[in-house]
């Protein structure tokens, strides 16, 4: 038996050493291959194994590899509520574990991110109003002075970005800007480097739904509604929303029509159809006189609302789609009454995002007087939702207020 033992353990390491020396043996155009397709984690672990695994995150060729991968799990970029707080954690959903990428991105805190997409994250300086593109992996940057001239008093609305994956792969951010019915916007292209030359109007549609007209607010009295701080305002106000969701949107893109969605400033949600130049006020989902939270997210290139409301004591978050043939919202999930009543009576906000596939993120946060923060994740596949653990920094909880999803690519140029 003792024998026998041996001789198996030798088998073992002769495999060991076949499977070793096969490796070797591959070109480096296989190699590379092969090593793309390894979670992004493991290129930052790549240097420790051999010089050789060490020379293809500095390849040209092993980049391109990289940028043939279809999609990569999303890394959710969190945001803190302290600016003076200049850790960069992000969670990867691969690893189901924080990271903090301070020793890579080094943040100026006039820049604060607004939006994202592919491997890139927008910042925008809250001085002059200029984007800062960056990789947040490489710390590679671009900055975009502000299309928006110093003496324009159109409020800025949205700010939005879509990315493609082809090679070379390229960018392109939207800003919508003006108040309803007014509504114009400017777009930057990374293939051409610059802006448009002009605003372009967006004309309101006249097939919109008659009960989401702006203007019908007025005929039923002061609405009130749950701010983005969880203070009830009226919705003659701007929604105090965090600096990182101001201006926040999604954009879709089906049939090579481009849609940005955000909320106005009384809680209606618009959609701008950049091919068609024209926007559209959604049907609300809830009546005026109630308080709620609500945010937006794309994923897969559709738009969802989350919605987090109070109803007999009970609290409520659910992911609604818009039926765009039918004009009316479908439930697409709900957060399990058990999670959902701990959420009751916090006055607390949501602020969502998708992620790269099929995940939607949701942080709740409270204000004072009681302080109270809870991250939870739905997979719209699967129909399950599950919950970040908590982050820590030199033994403490580390809280957020909102978070920016983006794809994890080394390879993502600006």
């Amino acid at each position: 038996m003792g024998f026998s033992t041996g001789k198996r353990k030798s088998r073992d390491e002769e495999d060991t050493l076949s499977s070793d020396f096969a490796m070797d043996d591959l070109s480096d155009d296989v190699l590379e291959r092969v090593l793309s397709w390894l979670p992004t984690s493991c290129f930052f672990r790549m240097s420790t194994v051999c010089k050789r695994w060490k020379s293809s995150e500095s390849s040209k060729s092993f980049k391109l590899a990289c940028s043939q991968i279809p999609a990569r799990d999303p890394w959710f970029f969190m945001i803190h509520d302290n600016d003076s707080n200049s850790s960069s954690f992000v969670f990867d959903s691969t690893e189901n574990n924080w990271k903090n990428l301070n020793h890579l991105n080094r943040n100026r805190r006039d820049f604060i991110p607004v939006a994202s997409s592919g491997g890139l994250i927008c910042f925008r300086c809250s001085i002059s109003g200029d984007f800062l593109l960056r990789n947040p992996l490489t710390g590679s940057s671009r900055h975009l002075p502000s299309p928006i001239s110093q003496d324009n008093n159109k409020p800025l609305q949205a700010v939005a970005m879509i990315t493609t994956t082809v090679t070379p792969s390229s960018y392109k951010l939207v800003t919508i800007s003006g108040e309803i019915p007014n509504l114009s916007y400017r777009f930057y292209e990374s293939t051409s480097d610059s802006w448009s030359k002009d605003e372009e109007l967006l004309v309101k549609n006249n097939e919109s739904n008659d009960s989401s007209s702006h203007d019908d607010d007025t005929d039923i009295g002061t609405v009130y509604f749950l701010s983005k701080t969880g203070n009830v305002v009226v919705a003659s106000n701007n929604l105090q929303r965090s600096p990182s969701k101001q201006y926040s949107s999604v954009i879709t893109v089906k049939d090579d029509a481009e849609i940005v969605y955000f909320l106005s400033s009384s809680g209606t949600i618009v959609a701008c159809d950049l091919t068609k130049r024209c926007f559209t006020e959604l049907p609300k989902l809830l009546p005026p006189f109630l308080e709620y939270s609500i945010d937006l997210v794309e994923c897969n290139g559709t738009m969802y609302v989350i919605l987090l409301s109070e109803f007999f004591e009970s609290a409520s978050l659910r992911i609604w789609r818009l039926d765009e043939k039918n004009r009316n919202w479908v439930h697409a999930g709900m957060l399990p009454p058990a999670m959902s009543h701990e959420l009751y009576g916090r006055k607390g906000d949501v602020n969502c995002v998708g992620g790269a596939g099929n995940k939607i993120l949701v942080c709740f946060n409270a204000n004072p007087p009681e302080v109270y923060y809870r991250y939870f994740v739905y997979d719209l596949v699967a129909e399950e939702w599950s919950e970040l653990p908590r982050c820590f920094k030199d033994g403490e909880a580390v809280d957020f207020v909102s978070a920016l999803s983006f794809q994890p690519r080394i390879e993502a140029t600006v």
